[in-house]
C-alpha cells in the first residue's frame, strides 16, 4: 500500500470526528506531493545524464566502425603500393602492421562502447518504468487530495449548519409563532364581534323604519278615505 493510500485512509477516518483533525492528513498529503515531486525531478535529470551517455556511447560506435574501416583501406593500399612497386615492400608491410593495429583498436573501442551502450539502454528502460509510475502515483495522489479537501469543505459547511441549528431556539421560536396565532385569533373574532354588531345595529333600524313606514301608510289611508267622504258629501 503506497504512502498516500494509507494517508487517504487515515484522512477518512479524522473526517468523521471534525473538519479541524482533517487538515493534518492533508498537510501530510501536500508534503508527499512534494517530496514526490521532487523525487521526480532528481529521477529525469539522472535520465537525461544517462541517455547522454548512451548517445555518446552510440557517436563512439559509429566513429570507431568509421576509423576500423579506414585503416582497414589503408592497409589494403599500402599492400597495393608495395605490390605494385611504388613503395618498399617491408615499409609497406610495416606501416600495413600499424595501421591494423589500429583498426583493431577502434574494434575494441566498438565492443567497449556497445557493451556500455547496452548497459545504459538496460538502466534507461527501467528508470522510463520507475518515472512513469511515479507520475502515476503523483496524479493519484493528488486526485485523492482534492477529494480530501472537497470532503473537508462537506465537512465544514456540514459543522457550520449543525452549529448554527444548534443555536437555534425552537422553543422560543414556536411560542412566538403561537403568541401570534392567537393575536390573530383575537383580532379576527374581534371583527366578527364588530361585524355582529353593525348588523343588528341595522336590524333594528330597518325594524324602526318598517315601524314608521307602516303607521304613515295607515295615516295616509285615513286621509284618503276622510277625503272621499267629504267629496261624497259635497256633491250630494
Amino acid at each position: 500500500m503506497s504512502i498516500f493510500k494509507r494517508l487517504f485512509r487515515i484522512g477518512n477516518a479524522y473526517v468523521n470526528k471534525g473538519a479541524e483533525l482533517f487538515e493534518k492528513p492533508i498537510m501530510m498529503t501536500e508534503q508527499g506531493i512534494r517530496d514526490l515531486k521532487n523525487d521526480l525531478n532528481k529521477s529525469l535529470t539522472g535520465l537525461a545524464e544517462i541517455k547522454a551517455l548512451s548517445i555518446r556511447a552510440k557517436g563512439e560506435i559509429n566513429e570507431n566502425t568509421s576509423r576500423a574501416e579506414d585503416y582497414e583501406q589503408k592497409a589494403m593500399l599500402l599492400i597495393q603500393k608495395a605490390e605494385n612497386g611504388q613503395i618498399d615492400a617491408a615499409e609497406a608491410d610495416r606501416l600495413a602492421t600499424e595501421a591494423l593495429i589500429k583498426k583493431q583498436e577502434a574494434e575494441e573501442n566498438i565492443v567497449r562502447a556497445k557493451s556500455e551502450k547496452t548497459h545504459l539502454d538496460e538502466q534507461i528502460a527501467k528508470m522510463d518504468v520507475n518515472i512513469k509510475r511515479l507520475r502515476q502515483e503523483i496524479s493519484k495522489a493528488e486526485n485523492e487530495l482534492k477529494a480530501l479537501k472537497a470532503r473537508v469543505t462537506v465537512a465544514n459547511a456540514t459543522t457550520k449548519l449543525n452549529k448554527q441549528l444548534a443555536n437555534v431556539d425552537t422553543d422560543g421560536t414556536m411560542a412566538m409563532i403561537e403568541r401570534m396565532k392567537e393575536k390573530a385569533i383575537q383580532k379576527e373574532a374581534l371583527a366578527e364581534s364588530y361585524g355582529e354588531i353593525a348588523n343588528e345595529a341595522k336590524s333594528v333600524d330597518e325594524e324602526i323604519d318598517k315601524a314608521l313606514g307602516d303607521t304613515e301608510r295607515e295615516s295616509a289611508s285615513d286621509a284618503l278615505a276622510a277625503l272621499k267622504a267629504k267629496m261624497k258629501g259635497g256633491n250630494s
